[in-house]
């Protein structure tokens, strides 16, 4: 459509496109009409359309009369409008009112995360070649997958303040609760490389399973620190307590991590149908296990020991052991 011969006229797209459509498609579309029957009283519809074998042609097309603000004075299509033979997708389709060309590909054998890496390399590439008014968007499951891993990661940045903050509460010093993350990262190891030599990838499922294995093995740390600590208000030195929480605490430790373990062997296998989907949150969760114990029965101790070893051992409140010498008071 010229826009401007059309203002010119006193025709805008809206007028040019309504006469078009009441004379190839009929009237009864834009303003339906009804004729009712004096006798019969029945209504029936008036439709006014241009006959088909009369709009043969491209010529025919533009020989359409158009009316506009003033009926009295139409207009030809042709005055308003050129039209030329084009080729357009016989379906198209539409994303947020915006027509879209979607590209489909099989990405059978290789991760969602790193065939959405490679695409948004590929994507960045083109984008700045785009004309103007063009956009290129990744749709699908991977937006669902980066909001997961948004959510999830926020999730545990929270909670691992949360529990930090707790447990300086509870223990009444900032520096015990240092103490008992220090097996974090012996959790973080374990579950690499545990995802690493099974050739599984780091999604939503196996940072579920993350979490879970983090979780127990703050409370195996905690349950080490506790002992330690009633160790040292009994008078023991800071090495002496963080070894005898290291012996005392072993098989609860050990117990605690094994049962876990176990109990995901069967997950981490992927038996069964639809097995393979939660197979990495059982195998996050054993090899975080695996070295979060080990860090718990050996590495926390001795950064028990190290941080502690200036706190001066404290008696007991036992009145067994305290002597009581009473003096005489001389009045003068």
């Amino acid at each position: 459509v010229d826009r401007t011969r059309a203002q010119e006229l006193g025709f805008t797209e809206r007028d040019v496109a309504n006469s078009l459509l009441i004379s190839l498609s009929s009237s009864f579309q834009v303003t339906p009409n009804f004729w009712t029957d004096p006798k019969s009283g029945i209504n029936y519809p008036v439709a006014i359309q241009t006959p088909q074998h009369l709009v043969n042609s491209i010529d025919a097309i533009t020989s359409t009369s158009l009316a506009g603000n003033d009926p009295a004075h139409p207009q030809l299509l042709s005055n308003l409008v050129s039209l030329e033979r084009n080729e357009t997708p016989a379906d198209i389709s539409h994303t947020n009112v915006q027509p879209v060309f979607d590209i489909y590909a099989n990405v059978q054998g290789a991760d969602l995360g790193r065939v959405s890496d490679q695409v948004t390399k590929i994507v960045n590439e083109f984008r700045p070649k785009l004309s103007p008014g063009s956009t290129i968007n990744v749709r699908g499951q991977v937006e669902s997958m980066n909001s997961a891993f948004g959510k999830l990661g926020l999730g545990l940045i929270f909670a691992a303040a949360l529990i930090y903050f707790l447990m300086v509460v509870n223990f009444q010093s900032w520096t015990d609760p240092f103490i008992i993350i220090t097996a974090l990262p012996g959790a973080f190891a374990g579950i690499l490389w545990m995802l690493f030599l099974t050739h599984t990838t780091f999604n939503v499922e196996s940072m579920m399973g993350a979490i879970m294995s983090i979780g127990v093995a703050t409370a195996n740390s905690i349950l080490m620190i506790t002992f330690a600590n009633e160790q040292l208000r009994e008078g023991r030195s800071a090495l002496d307590a963080a070894i005898a929480a290291g012996h005392t605490r072993l098989r609860p430790v050990v117990m605690t991590a094994l049962a876990m373990i176990i109990g995901m062997v069967p997950m981490a296998l992927g038996l069964g149908e639809g097995g393979e989907q939660n197979a990495p949150l059982g195998r996050a969760v054993i090899g975080g296990l695996l070295l979060a114990t080990v860090a718990t029965l050996f590495f926390v101790p001795v950064v028990f020991s190290v941080i502690r070893h200036k706190t001066r051992p404290r008696e007991i409140d036992d009145p067994d052991l305290v002597s009581t010498h009473l003096e005489p008071v001389t009045q003068h």
